[in-house]
């Protein structure tokens, strides 16, 4: 996606307003509709990514298995860096959030989000994920990025939806937006995003 149009399209999601690194935001959203687009292995996959006060995060989760990212050197783990965005496709093929620092570091993975559905108002049909996501940033400062397995990406903050990207036009109609009205959308190179006015 062109530098012009990526910010464009995340202009409404990726803003100063979440008082999180925005630019950290921005490459795991791209990273997030990846995903959603190629799968891995010639099969859809999902995924949750938790950004920022990651401390917090670290202490409302645990291990699902013996954290693959631990121990390497941070320079490796950088959302900037290429040879990571393959590793983080293939460890999406496993359960568990990925918790990433305000400044791009992804510190761990395969995480199980503690989570509370109490004060949460999703639509039906969403999944445990979807409720991980919107528990975890009611109860901290994070945004949190879900890739669901029908490739539409949804970003919470404080609790609820605030945006779905939808990777392909052809999926508009087939799966809708759950974003509560008011909202807006743009189109932009096969990519559908509504956000939260």
């Amino acid at each position: 996606m062109k530098s012009a149009n990526k910010n464009k399209l995340l202009f409404d999601v990726c803003n100063e307003k979440r008082n999180i690194n925005v630019k950290t935001l921005e490459k795991v959203i791209l990273l997030a509709i990846e995903i959603g687009r190629e799968g891995r292995e010639g099969r859809k996959i999902g995924t949750l990514f938790v950004v920022s006060d990651s401390d917090k995060t670290l202490k409302r989760s645990r291990l699902l298995i013996l954290d693959p990212l631990w121990y390497h050197p941070e320079k490796q783990k950088s959302i900037d860096n290429p040879d990571m965005w393959e590793t983080v496709k293939e460890l999406a093929q496993l359960d568990g959030a990925f918790i990433i620092t305000d400044n791009g570091i992804i510190i761990s993975a395969c995480r199980y989000i503690y989570s509370s559905s109490i004060d949460i108002d999703l639509p039906l049909g969403l999944g445990s994920r979807h409720i991980a996501a919107a528990s975890i940033t009611k109860e901290t400062n994070a945004v949190a990025v879900v890739v669901s397995e029908s490739s539409v990406i949804r970003i919470f903050d404080d609790g609820e939806i605030i945006s779905e990207i939808i990777p392909e036009l052809w999926l508009v109609k087939k799966h809708g937006v759950h974003i509560k009205k008011p909202f807006t959308t743009k189109n932009v190179e096969q990519i559908t995003v509504a956000s939260k006015k």
